[in-house]
């Protein structure tokens, strides 16, 4: 036989057994694009495969929208002095009198009552003024109208009123925050950022921060940095207000050929399909097929009906998106596709880079076999 038809004979022979190793399980971080396109509803399978471009991204750009109801926002502004079931109040009298003073034992001109709550039907009880209204009432109108009850039996009376924290004029602030606990609604804390900042801030990152809200049976939620550009949403607080300051749990999975494999919190309120990418060290440079990038989701049937053009789909539906990185626009239309919660970005490996692990397999396995025939020969 000719040397050059053996030669082309064992050439066609490694091809065969190069291609056929490819098609064994070599390890690899996922499918390739063949394998996905082929999971298509065009091919019989249960997801629908959509090419990203500009109207695809602006049917798919829908975030979550935080902000409060005009039942918030149209609540007034309390009164500072204002005072409420359930307050705690202080209550001072100073006596113009040494010997004989009404409130306190002699020599006594102070006397002081700590703690003084108003009750369900909002009134106080004072050692001889008796119950006096107090709820719905202003510190200045129940300090005068104490004063005036004990004027008739001890001289000119001087009072002192002040409200502290309690269950009234109150609201309760937990979570994220640096001093969680029940605050007064105070003059310089009646609307939701004063309070916030009385509470001594935040204590995770602003840009991750959702304040939420809770009176009676509503709700309502914003994010921080949203109350911070935006003075209609620093709503005027309420007692029993529950301020909670939450932290976005949003996530979405990286896999593939990047940087990471790994479950990634969103940083930022948007996050679009590049900047994920570069969250986990972007592609791998030796690896990566820079046309196969594809976001999976299972997306409602109303934006899936207004990609696909129809009308008739309902409930969730298996969606993957693809972006080709290498297109014209194809770093433009990664750069506006925005990444949700859920979603998993995965990047498909180069082709070149699985005959690259059959050729290694293959000479690794010929040059074994040369070392056994080698060591075999020398016996």
């Amino acid at each position: 036989m000719n040397r050059y038809t053996t030669r082309g004979a064992q050439a066609l022979a490694l091809l065969a057994v190069v291609s056929l190793t490819a098609g064994c399980g070599l390890p690899r971080p996922g499918p390739n694009k063949k394998e996905i396109f082929a999971g298509s509803v065009l091919q019989e399978g249960d997801a629908f495969i959509v090419t990203v471009n500009p109207r695809v991204t602006r049917a798919t750009a829908v975030m979550p929208s935080f902000g409060f109801s005009d039942s918030f926002r149209k609540a007034g502004v309390m009164g500072s002095d204002t005072i409420s079931n359930g307050d705690i109040l202080s209550i001072t009298v100073y006596e113009n009198v040494r010997d004989d003073p009404l409130l306190g034992n002699t020599g006594q001109r102070v006397s002081q009552l700590t703690e003084v709550q108003v009750d369900g039907q909002g009134y106080v009880f004072i050692p001889y003024a008796g119950r006096i209204k107090a709820a719905g009432n202003t510190v200045e109108g129940l300090r005068s109208a104490i004063s005036r009850k004990l004027d008739a039996q001890t001289p000119d009376p001087q009072v002192q009123v002040a409200r502290v924290a309690g269950d009234g004029s109150t609201v309760t602030i937990n979570g994220s925050v640096a001093t969680p606990g029940v605050f007064p609604i105070e003059q310089p804390t009646r609307t939701l950022a004063a309070m916030l900042a009385r509470a001594g801030g935040v204590a995770i990152n602003p840009a991750k921060a959702l304040v939420r809200v809770t009176r009676g049976n509503h709700t309502g939620k914003i994010w921080l940095k949203d109350l911070w550009a935006n003075p209609q949403m620093d709503i005027a607080l309420r007692p029993g207000d529950r301020i909670v300051i939450e932290e976005d749990e949003r996530k979405f999975t990286a896999l593939g050929a990047m940087g990471a494999q790994t479950v990634v919190p969103f940083e930022t309120e948007t996050l679009s399909a590049i900047e994920a990418i570069a969250t986990v060290g972007g592609l791998q440079t030796a690896a990566a097929d820079p046309t196969g990038v594809f976001v999976f989701r299972n997306e409602p049937a109303a934006i899936a009906n207004a990609v696909l053009g129809r009308k008739d789909l309902q409930g969730d539906q298996r969606m993957v998106y693809v972006l080709d990185l290498t297109a014209p626009t194809g770093m433009f239309e990664a750069r506006d596709f925005l990444v949700r919660d859920g979603d998993t970005v995965y990047v498909t490996e180069a082709p070149y880079v699985q005959w690259q692990k059959t050729l290694s397999v293959l000479t690794g396995s010929a040059g074994a076999a040369a070392s056994l025939n080698s060591a075999a020969g020398g016996s």
